[in-house]
């Protein structure tokens, strides 16, 4: 009678934990999904395409077919949002918002709705123009490998060698991003180091270059100015992945003329 009894309690127990998994997965599943719709639908309000004339550097060696972003139509969505960052061939698209805090942008999309996802953010110590020397931004590492969970990928020489610039669109300019170095850093050591700070660029170039994961063709000089992109990774408690590039303005055709 007691085996049975322990039996019948292990089971119950284990049905329980199938059915917070499933509630688990199928509420992570619907956040996805409502977040997928929101930007999707924010892309198709705010971005199209235009005529680039390609630039063939030795970064990036393909060219790029290009992007306007209508900042007016963003910023009537949420005045919050600063510029549009793009990485081809990834999941990386997405508006860039700016707030006072490194929370709400966590846990919120652009629209204002809750979300898991969230959106990707500039630090607040920075300023929104990219006119610092260092820019940081911030976003989820989404196992769907939304938000920044591509950003993983240059961990390997290969995946950098694929994806070698990102493109960033701000109302003042646009920005071609070859990316310099990735490294991994635990928070405690950024926040030790005060890494997010521009006064502080150098220090972590140095550090990055030290321990980067891929090899880049990018050159950086004092004076350039940069952007770190960080999001979480596993490799030990609170570590973080950190994807440093370098701005190198571009312009549109029509802006050339």
């Amino acid at each position: 009678m007691k085996k049975k009894l322990i039996a019948l309690i292990v089971l119950f127990v284990a049905a329980g934990a199938m059915i917070y998994s499933g509630s688990q997965f199928i509420e992570t599943e619907q956040a996805y999904q409502e977040s997928s719709e929101t930007y999707r639908d924010i892309a198709h309000r705010v971005k199209k395409e235009t005529v680039v004339k390609p630039v063939v550097t030795m970064v990036d060696k393909t060219g790029f077919s290009g992007y306007e972003i209508n900042f007016d139509a963003l910023r009537e969505i949420n005045g919050d949002a600063e510029t549009w960052l793009y990485s081809p061939d990834t999941a990386i698209d997405y508006p860039v918002m700016k707030a006072d805090d490194y929370n709400y942008y966590l846990y919120h999309l652009p629209d204002g709705e809750q979300n898991a996802n969230g959106s990707l953010f500039i630090d607040y110590n920075c300023a929104p123009d990219f006119n610092d020397p260092m820019t940081v931004i911030y976003g989820h590492n989404m196992k769907s490998g939304s938000m920044f969970g591509s950003l993983k990928g240059y961990k390997e020489q290969a995946y950098y060698d694929e994806h070698p610039v990102m493109y960033l669109y701000t109302p003042q300019e646009n920005f071609r991003i070859e990316l310099l170095y990735g490294c991994v850093i635990g928070a405690g050591l950024w926040r030790e180091r005060a890494f997010m700070y521009k006064e502080n660029v150098g220090a972590l170039i140095a550090y990055a270059a030290h321990y980067t994961t891929f090899i880049s063709d990018a050159e950086y000089t004092e004076g350039d100015r940069v952007v770190a992109l960080s999001t979480c990774t596993y490799e030990f408690e609170d570590a973080r992945y950190v994807v440093i590039g370098v701005l190198k303005p571009y312009q549109t055709e029509s802006e050339g003329r």
